[in-house]
């Protein structure tokens, strides 16, 4: 399946049905009268949040949502059928924006949260409505009210506990194939990664976190170098950063300021977000090299480094579990915010 986190659709919802002008015409009746029913309501445009998705791929192929609209009112006072409504699914985490990509529609960050994105016309009255005391014949009928037309932007943030960043060749999906089951691309040449790849690692028994690997970024990112920092969005979510610094590199300190500086330039808080550092390829190192290395590192990003390989395992299993600790800690607050189920009393 390919990963799309960005799509353009077109939305109308259903127009109402119009009234109906009927008269009432009855062998033996002595007094007819109006019965001319009201026009059925115009189906509604919803999108819902849902669990199963992961990519917004089928808003590739079908771009355009119309919902059915409301059938015409009918003598005998008979009301129109209502049209029926259009559910729009989109994975959990999808954000929808007007036509100008700046102004938030809704955000849709929990499983089956759903939000009205284009309401359906009213049906039209019939002329039987408009019956009274001065007018016993009305000729009016209502037409049905119009369609809403939108045109949205729907772009895709992937919610993870962990973000994972690093300049290209850093390792990173490397490291996210040793510790779960995803099987991102791997090769020894810059920007293998194209798109971002999610894996769930597992800590114990019943213990887990989800893992965001994003497309490494370089120096100038934030102004569209390279791939630039589009895929930045999936890792806003992220209760914190795993920062891999390639250790066969001559300057780590500088990768790690090169990185850092995008993440800053990129704002949304992400430079505030808490970060873990490792020093990767360590089983490609002498001895001597780790020590100057991880004393660079631990200078420029001014705490302690981690030491790890994703190849041989090295220090793996102990970030692991630092990794499942800083979702926790971090992700502790949210829960205690939540509001919590009273439960039933009599």
């Amino acid at each position: 399946m390919k990963f799309l986190d960005r799509a353009k659709i077109y939305i109308e919802s259903g127009a109402g049905g119009r009234g109906c002008l009927s008269f009432r015409r009855e062998k033996f009746v002595e007094f007819g009268g109006p019965n001319g029913g009201d026009g059925g309501a115009g189906g509604h445009v919803w999108a819902e949040a849902a669990d199963n998705l992961n990519t917004l791929i089928d808003y590739r192929y079908q771009q355009h949502f119309k919902a059915e609209a409301g059938r015409p009112g009918e003598g005998s006072n008979r009301t129109g059928r209502d049209g029926g409504d259009i559910v729009i699914k989109v994975p959990v985490g999808t954000q929808i924006f007007e036509e100008d990509e700046e102004t938030l529609i809704a955000d849709l960050d929990e499983p089956g949260e759903r939000v009205l994105l284009a309401k359906g016309g009213n049906g039209g009255f019939g002329n039987a409505r408009f019956k009274s005391s001065t007018n016993q014949a009305p000729r009016r009928a209502n037409p049905g009210q119009p369609s809403e037309k939108r045109t949205i932007w729907l772009r895709l943030k992937l919610i993870a506990d962990i973000g994972l960043v690093g300049l290209p060749n850093a390792g990173k999906s490397t490291f996210l194939a040793a510790v779960s089951a995803a099987k991102p691309k791997i090769a020894d040449y810059p920007f293998t990664t194209l798109h971002p790849n999610l894996g769930v690692v597992r800590v114990g028994e019943g213990q887990s976190f989800v893992l965001a690997d994003i497309p490494g970024l370089i120096e100038g990112a934030h102004e569209g170098a390279g791939i630039g920092d589009r895929f930045l969005g999936h890792v806003e979510r992220c209760a914190g950063l795993l920062h891999l610094v390639d250790g066969t590199q001559d300057d780590v300190a500088g990768a790690y300021r090169t990185v850092r500086g995008e993440l800053e330039a990129y704002a949304h808080g992400l430079a505030r977000k808490p970060e873990i550092v490792a020093l990767n390829k360590i089983d490609a190192l002498s001895e001597d090299e780790i020590k100057a290395k991880a004393e660079a590192l631990e200078s420029a990003a001014g705490g302690k480094v981690r030491l790890i390989s994703g190849v041989s395992g090295a220090g793996v299993t102990e970030l692991k579990g630092e990794l499942l600790a800083l979702s926790k800690a971090m992700r502790a607050p949210e829960r205690a915010t939540e509001p919590e189920d009273a439960g039933w009393s009599p």
